[in-house]
């Protein structure tokens, strides 16, 4: 650092120092766990002993400099030697095993991470062995520092990352940027919208003068009236185009879809219900000073009559305008804020719900309001009355039922609905659901997690996260829920048959020796299951674990494993309506080469049908050679089948929303590793076959097809001070079980937020093809990753409802 920057580091750690410390000028044990906002007291105790050079229980400014000045301004050697004082617990100038087991142990809270016992002895045996270099049971320094040159990216950045309040903020975070929107990035990556947005406002301006120059007899303000009524008859009706979700789902697969913006269809009728908004508004105030010019200047009606009577005779039905506009301006003003972000998002989805069927009397009312309207809202009031009848039809033909629930953890509730003949959909579609037990006149929409070569049931995930959520989940949470009470025979004996095939198919779509996350409150632990499959003669078959299970004879994980299924799964014979299939965004990405799929959270629920799709089609290509080990992917002449990588990224706050897919993705690991021998991958092959010979030229490289990559957000980075050793240890016992000790998937999971940047550079520098971002989740999120895209030059899509 430079001089500047060192007497600026030192006037703000002094600043922040005072705000701190209590009137002694000290920071006692309590003020320092406060300030560092460290979960685990031990690293706050350890840290605060180390700090506390003078051994007074408090640290001084003095004191603190030098510590601090050590961490932020030291070498990479004074940083590892007050690593090792920390893990050094006794002060005996080496580590111990159980020294080591115990601040691994911490490190696993201070991450929020739950791992069983026997794991946490497992992850300590690991690290202690690797650093171990000379067998002589303990670590020394040197030894560490050994173990730790072998992790160059903990090495790069090592700090307390709780401590970043000691640091002055970056001057240049501070320097004014060019604002996203002037870049040429995002002209460019959003030209579609900008140009018809810019079309759409040209529309606008263009019918608000015509309608001025025609009224302008009347003052200026009849004519600002007058505009923006003309204004309101397109606006009004055009916010119903937008959501046409069957007209814009055919639409999406011509090429209409390379021209206009149909992915931003929600964000364009928000933005039309704005200005609708803006030109009512104006619309009546303008009106209202004319009444009171008009009441001043003839007296024949006061102001109260011109607005809510019908004697001044204004409108074409029996002089209703001035009501009905009154009206309508309560209603427009009553959706705009019930469909706002706070009300939408914060638990009271149906007060947005309800709130937006005012529609039918908002258009109602303008009819009755405006002599022209009707003339506007015709040809769209038809297409959209056909679609509702359609989907009525729809919604309506065929008996559709919940047949199994399974509950996940943070409140998910997964629907397996049998899926009717005559349904057909894409990966990433989404459905409205009508559930009449818990609620008989409200549709929401869920994007359908299942594959479409799914051909028996659909699932729907469903976070709890409003009224409507929560009473469903709360349904099925319930021992005794009225739907499965009745007729609980026939209930039994469909529950011990849908059991008794569930689990064979899990025990015999696996591998041995793996393992899945089972379902807890408090955290997911790993459970092991071996394989009913059999690979040579003289292996002895595994004896049907359902069968153990009544006879006694099983393990305790087995045992575990099938309590968990009977008390999280539920089957019944609930009635539903299902109103769909509506495309969304993700339809294209068939049509890429290199598609990167981001979702958060629950977002994942429209990757777990796209990415079940892939695999499928890829098996139905794949081919292998009798004779030896290689496979090909036969050329099919499949214009929805051009993707040659797939880049999979899940992002989650905890450890236990892994479960929710955690299956899923461990059998779509297994399916690769199975057609993807030694690691290697034959793409885009072409071949012919003959009687007398075949002949096949293959392309081959290296890498999968596939690429999973897992972050886990409240556990610290790895060059954390207080996660390192719990990181190193996860990585040399994921290298060694060849499985990520938090998921149990192969795919290691990654502590802290993505580096988007880090992670495009690595996808761009891969060279796939034109790479295409798809991305479910969180709004903030999706402004930071397509800030990102445009800067890479990705296209980028993100899932609308």
């Amino acid at each position: 650092m430079s001089i500047d920057e060192d007497t600026r580091w030192l006037e703000w750690v002094t600043k922040q120092f005072e705000s701190i410390a209590g009137d002694d000028k000290e920071i006692d044990l309590d003020e320092f766990k406060t300030a560092l906002k460290v979960k685990e007291s031990f690293f706050a105790e350890r840290f605060f002993a180390l700090f506390d050079s003078d051994g007074s229980s408090s640290i001084s400014l003095d004191e603190l400099l030098k510590a601090l000045d050590l961490l932020i301004h030291g070498s990479e050697t004074d940083k590892l030697r007050f690593l090792f004082q920390v893990y050094d617990v006794d002060g005996s100038g080496s580590i111990d095993p159980d020294e080591l087991r115990t601040v691994l142990k911490s490190c696993l809270r201070e991450s929020a991470i739950s791992l069983p016992e026997e794991k946490l002895d497992d992850l300590t045996l690991a690290l202690f062995e690797s650093a171990d270099q000379d067998n002589s049971g303990s670590i020394t320094f040197e030894e560490l520092k050994a173990e730790l040159e072998n992790f160059p990216e903990v090495m790069e950045n090592l700090t307390i990352s709780a401590a970043n309040w000691l640091k002055p903020p970056d001057l240049e975070q501070k320097k004014r940027k060019t604002p996203r929107y002037l870049t040429r990035a995002y002209w460019h990556n959003n030209s579609r919208k900008l140009l018809f947005l810019c079309m759409y406002s040209l529309l606008n301006v263009l019918l608000f003068i015509i309608a001025m120059l025609k009224n302008a007899h009347g003052g200026p303000l009849f004519m600002v009236a007058r505009g923006c009524g003309q204004c309101l008859n397109l606006n009004c009706t055009f916010v119903m185009v937008l959501m046409l979700r069957r007209c814009l789902t055919w639409l999406r697969a011509t090429w209409l879809v390379r021209v206009f913006p149909l992915d931003q269809n929600i964000l364009l009728h928000q933005i039309v219900g704005y200005a609708i908004l803006i030109f009512s508004i104006v619309h009546t105030g303008a009106h209202v000073m004319n009444f009171a010019r008009m009441s001043q200047n003839d007296g024949m009606y006061q102001l109260w009559e011109y607005l809510f009577t019908i004697r001044p005779g204004i409108g074409w039905v029996n002089g209703t305008a001035s009501i009905t506009g009154v009206v309508l301006q309560v209603l427009i003003c009553l959706m705009v804020v019930c469909s706002s972000t706070f009300v939408r998002r914060s638990g009271h989805f149906e007060v947005f719900y309800w709130s937006h069927l005012s529609y039918i009397w908002v258009w109602a009312l303008l009819i009755v309001h405006c002599a022209n309207f009707w003339k506007w809202f015709v040809a769209p009031g038809l297409m959209f009355l056909i679609e509702k009848l359609v989907g009525i039809a729809v919604s309506r033909m065929g008996g559709l039922y919940i047949v199994e629930v399974n509950l996940l953890p943070s409140k998910v509730t997964h629907l397996v609905i049998k899926r009717p003949p005559f349904f057909h959909f894409k990966p990433g579609d989404y459905v409205y659901i009508n559930i009449p037990v818990i609620a008989k006149y409200e549709w929401h929409p869920f994007t359908i997690s299942s594959a479409p070569e799914q051909q028996d049931t659909l699932w729907l995930h469903v976070r709890s996260m409003g009224q409507w959520t929560n009473r469903l989940y709360e349904y099925f949470r319930q021992p005794e829920s009225q739907a499965i009470s009745n007729k609980r025979l026939t209930a039994s004996l469909r529950n011990r048959r849908h059991e008794s095939r569930t689990q064979n198919e899990l025990f015999k779509s696996a591998s041995c020796n793996n393992s899945v996350a089972s379902n807890k409150d408090d955290a997911v632990e790993l459970t092991l299951y071996r394989t009913s499959r059999t690979h040579t003669n003289s292996q002895k078959p595994v004896p049907d674990p359902v069968a153990q299970a009544e006879l006694g004879d099983v393990s305790l994980a087995t045992r575990e494993l099938t309590a968990k299924l009977s008390e999280n799964h539920r089957y019944c014979n609930i009635k539903c309506y299902v109103d769909g299939p509506f495309g969304t965004p993700t339809r294209q990405i068939f049509a890429s080469e290199h598609a990167v799929l981001i979702g958060a959270g629950i977002g994942i629920t429209p990757f777990a049908s796209i990415l079940q799709s892939i695999m499928c089609r890829y098996r139905m290509r794949k081919q292998n050679c009798p004779n030896c080990n290689y496979s090909w992917c036969e050329t099919i002449k499949d214009n929805e089948m051009k993707l040659r990588k797939v880049d999979f990224i899940w992002i989650n706050r905890d450890q236990k929303s892994f479960e929710w897919f955690v299956s899923l993705l461990t059998k779509l690991e297994m399916d690769q590793a199975d057609e993807e021998p030694e690691g290697k991958r034959e793409l885009n092959i072409w071949g012919w076959h003959s009687k007398v010979s075949t002949i096949i030229l293959v392309f081959m490289f290296s890498g999968r097809f596939l690429e999973m990559h897992m972050y886990m957000t409240s556990a610290l980075s790895k060059n954390d001070m207080k996660a390192i050793g719990l990181q190193m240890a996860l990585d040399l016992l994921a290298k060694k079980e060849k499985r990520d000790s938090i998921t149990g998937l192969r795919t290691r999971t990654q502590p802290g937020r993505p580096d988007w940047a880090k992670v495009f550079q690595k996808v761009s520098e891969e060279k796939k093809g034109k790479v295409h971002v798809f991305y479910c989740g969180s709004p903030a999120l999706a402004k930071h990753i397509k800030a990102q895209c445009e800067h890479f030059g990705f296209n980028f899509y993100k899932e609308n409802f």
